[in-house]
């Protein structure tokens, strides 16, 4: 005789609004589906009632989730697929971990809609911007970096926090040589920041941004541009700094002026500048991250939010460098090159550092 099987671990949830029933299980239980197949387990509802049978570990991950999952939506805040899949990894990962909190770091932009950050990289990076003047956020694609700071940009310029928003990225080709672009200089530096703009007119009307623009209180421009300037009360967004060069990290970073917060964004594994260049990104991270003040957020493949395979492609990448580095560290190229620091997601703030150790600037 074979020995009998032990019953599946149960968990219940009674859910007493008809209404939240149905904002939880999603269109034709879409949602309550995706719970139990990111946990593992089975998910039946029955009148009012959830259930939810399994393994026993990943029954209370699931039922933990449903938890906050029914909180979040009697807020009002409806959670889609990929926030479901990031919630289990993040409730895997610290059982004590809330999805409640992150109401907390809402940003509101001027379209009324609520940008949540999605990890707690995300979270510790939206807090390093509002509690810092200078924060930088490194790591690969697809993880939030020009889109959060531009958030909190639009947030702090409706506010009246600041007075204006300065957008500034640097003209460099990715991979390839476009050559003579025609018309005149906006025209010609147009195709560089236009990453820029679509985020921009994500978070504001369009007419809203044409009259802004106009105002001279959102200003996009290439990073050649800020030579010479001194910027007070604006918010200042540097994006793609992993093509600035070294001297153009240091002019932009000494453009600072009262009032005013910086945020740089970059990867450093997609730098575009000639062989030979070294990136301005990497030196300011080697440079700085030891001084009071600066708050420097680094992102993994864990904290992309782009479509799922964004997150698989960068994962390997990310082994197919670090193979190269096991095999020949010292060939291999300063585009493939990945800091250590990168496998932690926590905003890395030192302790004062000496007179002598800071970068002088530029008069």
């Amino acid at each position: 005789m074979q020995p009998s099987q032990s019953p599946p671990f149960t968990l219940t949830l009674e859910v007493e609004s008809a209404h939240l029933l149905l904002t939880i299980g999603g269109p034709h239980g879409h949602m309550l589906a995706e719970i139990a197949r990111a946990c593992g387990t089975d998910i039946n509802l029955r009148g009012n009632t959830i259930i939810i049978c399994g393994e026993e570990s990943r029954v209370h991950v699931a039922h933990r989730v449903l938890c906050q999952v029914t909180e979040l939506a009697d807020r009002g805040h409806a959670l889609e697929s990929n926030d479901i899949r990031r919630a289990v990894r993040e409730i895997e990962l610290d059982p004590e971990a809330s999805l409640v909190e992150r109401l907390d770091e809402v940003v509101t932009t001027q379209k009324r809609k609520q940008i949540v950050p999605k990890s707690p990289a995300q979270r510790s990076y939206v807090q390093a911007i509002r509690n810092y003047d200078l924060t930088f956020g490194i790591g690969p694609a697809g993880t939030g970096k020009t889109y959060l700071a531009m958030a909190v940009a639009t947030s702090y310029l409706i506010a009246k926090r600041v007075k204006r928003i300065i957008l500034t990225r640097p003209a460099v080709e990715a991979g390839e040589r476009l050559g003579f672009l025609p018309g005149d200089l906006a025209e010609k530096v147009n195709p560089y920041l236009r990453p820029l703009y679509d985020a921009l007119n994500d978070m504001l009307d369009f007419d809203k941004v044409e009259q802004l623009q106009q105002r001279g209180q959102i200003e996009v421009a290439p990073l050649a541009f800020m030579r010479g300037r001194t910027l007070n009360d604006a918010f200042v967004i540097l994006d793609e700094a992993q093509n600035a060069t070294s001297e153009q990290m240091r002019m932009f970073l000494t453009r600072l002026g009262f009032g005013s917060k910086a945020v740089v964004t970059g990867d450093v594994t997609q730098t575009d500048l000639p062989a030979g260049s070294r990136s301005g990104l990497r030196e300011a991270h080697e440079l700085l991250q030891n001084i009071d003040g600066i708050a420097f957020q680094l992102f993994t493949h864990n904290d992309v939010v782009r479509h799922p395979l964004v997150q698989k492609i960068v994962l390997a990448y990310e082994r197919r460098d670090a193979q190269l580095q096991e095999r020949s560290p010292s060939r291999v190229s300063s585009r493939v090159e990945v800091p250590q620091e990168l496998a932690t997601s926590a905003p890395n703030v030192g302790e004062p550092c000496s007179a002598s150790e800071v970068p002088k600037a530029d008069p």
